[in-house]
């Protein structure tokens, strides 16, 4: 047990340091387990979850397609026309930023809606690193509203076998897209109070932009519909979503081919999927199946229940997880937490002793708490970094204090809700 601690901890630091390597030395880690012993080779295929390897890639292939298409710019501009001052603009940017990402990866949703807050603070020679900041942590927070909103939602859904309606209704009762809406409800309401002082008018444009193909957003919109469809088929295979999203990104494809005439058409849209992602996943596959080989697993699980005490405090059990969440996930990245902490939730329910429903709220309270926990700090999620690196492009210095001025007000605005809502409806 101890080499496989001593191992694991290793890697998490060496992936703090060296940002940029953290797919090869998350890979090589895992390689370590298998080479050592301490992952068995015939474990290896079972530990690695291709639903959620698939469901990525096949859905970040689809979204390249879709800004290609140039409907988010399209939508963008129809709410600019709507709105009355800069104030409104800059809200209705973050709420339209967490619309799409409810269904589209958060970075990608920041590229798409970024340069549009650049043109506006452009014309009106305003400070566009508020707007920014703002719409990435609008993306933050919605990632967590759907199945295929983020990663970590996708790996939740894995986990729990939830279906993507299990997003809105589980148990019987309305589900985590309520506590994500309830919670971005009250962070509108900060980020009015924000931006406050921005009362200018907004210039109109002289002609909206023009979309270029409408196919990508029927396939974004086909994606949701057959995973909708699928949630209803009993006994599907454990990877049916992801077949969903790869076999339209295939039929995306061949359509770019067919209607651009070229085969090099289709190397564009391949080249948007996050590999470096994936990669960090399957070494964080990996790297967790060997904690399981070894008995971490079930000793982390023994020592998270032990804070319950006696029978097993469900709330304070909850309340450690949910805020312990949002701390380490204001300087960590959330994919490799959360794929770590899945596993030792799970466990909990045979420590405990406790029927596996009864971890729905502990199960809910990591997703909310890692995924809002990001919007604490520039460093705390893959949006933030990325709004910032556009920031810098534009010749904009991002501050420490610009960050937290919006950022750790919306955090806490985001998840206070949230934690109160989840564990009404799941926790009593």
């Amino acid at each position: 047990m101890v080499p496989a601690i001593i191992l694991f901890a290793v890697t998490y630091v060496l992936m703090l340091i060296f940002s940029k390597w953290r797919h090869f030395i998350a890979l090589g880690s895992g390689l370590i387990f298998i080479i050592s012993g301490m992952l068995p080779l015939e474990n290896i295929l079972g530990e690695i979850d291709f639903n959620v390897i698939l469901m990525i890639a096949g859905t970040m292939g689809l979204v390249a397609l879709f800004v290609e298409s140039k409907m988010p710019a399209l939508l963008a501009d129809l709410i600019m026309e709507k709105v009355p001052n800069v104030q409104w603009a800059a809200v209705s940017l973050s709420l339209f930023a967490g619309v799409i990402s409810a269904f589209v990866d958060n970075v990608a949703t920041v590229l798409m809606v970024a340069p549009v807050a650049l043109e506006i603070c452009k014309k009106l020679k305003t400070n566009p690193v508020p707007f920014i900041i703002a719409i990435a942590v609008s993306s933050n927070l919605q990632g967590a509203a759907t199945l295929i909103g983020d990663t970590t939602a996708i790996m939740l859904g894995s986990e729990m076998n939830l279906s993507f309606l299990g997003f809105f209704w589980y148990q019987n009762k309305p589900s985590i897209f309520f506590a994500v809406e309830l919670g971005a409800v009250l962070s509108a309401i900060i980020l009015l109070f924000l931006f406050r002082k921005e009362k200018g008018g907004i210039p109109k444009a002289e002609s909206r932009t023009k979309v270029t193909d409408y196919v990508p957003t029927f396939m974004l919109l086909a994606v949701l519909g057959l995973l909708i469809a699928a949630s209803f088929i009993e006994n599907k295979p454990d990877e049916t979503n992801g077949y969903i999203c790869c076999a339209l990104l295939v039929v995306g494809l061949v359509y770019t081919v067919i209607k651009k005439k070229k085969l090099s058409a289709a190397i564009a849209p391949l080249k948007e999927i996050d590999f470096q992602t994936i990669g960090i996943l399957v070494g964080l596959f990996l790297m967790i199946g060997g904690l399981k080989e070894q008995k971490v697993i079930d000793a982390a699980a023994g020592l998270l229940a032990s804070i319950g005490g006696e029978g097993g405090n469900m709330f304070l059990l909850y309340t450690v997880i949910v805020w312990a969440s949002v701390v380490i996930s204001a300087f960590i990245d959330n994919i490799p937490y959360v794929a770590t902490m899945l596993p030792v939730i799970g466990s909990m329910a045979t420590v405990l002793g406790v029927d596996p429903a009864a971890l729905t709220p502990l199960y809910f309270g990591l997703l909310s708490g890692a995924t809002l926990g990001g919007n604490c700090t520039p460093i705390g999620a893959s949006a933030n970094i990325t709004g910032i690196g556009i920031l810098r492009k534009a010749g904009y210095e991002v501050k420490n204090k610009d960050f937290f001025k919006i950022g750790i007000p919306f955090t806490l605005a985001a998840i206070v809700p949230a934690y109160i809502y989840i564990w009404l409806v799941y926790g009593i």
